[in-house]
């Protein structure tokens, strides 16, 4: 398994930082700048991460549509956070006795230092971590503060920049390669996707083409 470095820039002061770097500098680095009251919150999967910044009236739905156009989207599967062990599902009726809806406001369910999950595709499921990291004032747009850069995952069999991944092998971390060495990828059904800035990388057929802030 190949070693990831993870490396993003604050999109405040243009420096950058390693992912083990990037929340303590965020945390100090990032003031109040606005009139509406925000959450600043950090989601990560593995080597990606991603700190932003919604007002504390938006609802869980609204979080949620911004983590499927950021990272996850493919196919409109079901998903669910998990806040203080209460669950909420994407379900508008019929839901589960123990389960409540995302039209909730986040205000009434987040405070500082709560930590807590999401889930999307309940067969090829992607895990995120959440974590509110502080209350404060900013403003009405949901505001990306920093998110790791594109990662230079290595080809295993010359080193060079890999292209695409197998879907068999991505699950134990590796199956990277370049395109000249894919033909050479040993697997007992090869099956290639492109290798994207998400923690949906490899899974369900995901392209990236369904996020529209993948790339931003």
């Amino acid at each position: 398994m190949q070693k990831i470095i993870s490396k993003g820039r604050c999109r405040i002061c243009k420096k950058e930082f390693s992912q083990s770097g990037i929340k303590k500098h965020i945390q100090s680095c990032d003031k109040d700048n606005g009139k509406e009251k925000v959450f600043l919150i950090k989601a990560d999967a593995g080597p990606f991460w991603v700190y932003f910044e919604i007002e504390a009236n938006k609802t869980l739905k609204q979080l949620d549509q911004f983590l499927r156009d950021l990272w996850l989207e493919c196919r409109g599967h079901l998903s669910a956070f998990t806040i203080n062990k209460q669950r909420y599902s994407i379900y508008e009726q019929e839901l589960d006795y123990d389960e409540k809806s995302m039209d909730v406001e986040l205000k009434e369910i987040l405070e500082s230092k709560i930590k807590f999950n999401h889930e999307y595709d309940f067969g090829t499921t992607t895990e995120l971590n959440l974590e509110c990291l502080k209350a404060k004032d900013g403003n009405k747009e949901i505001n990306i503060i920093a998110r790791n850069e594109p990662i230079d995952f290595k080809c295993e069999k010359c080193d060079a920049m890999a292209e695409e991944v197998c879907v068999q092998c991505v699950w134990d971390g590796k199956g990277f390669a370049c395109k000249k060495c894919l033909k050479q990828h040993k697997c007992v059904e090869p099956c290639f996707l492109p290798i994207v800035n998400s923690p949906r990388i490899g899974m369900c057929g995901f392209t990236g083409e369904e996020c529209k802030l993948l790339n931003e």
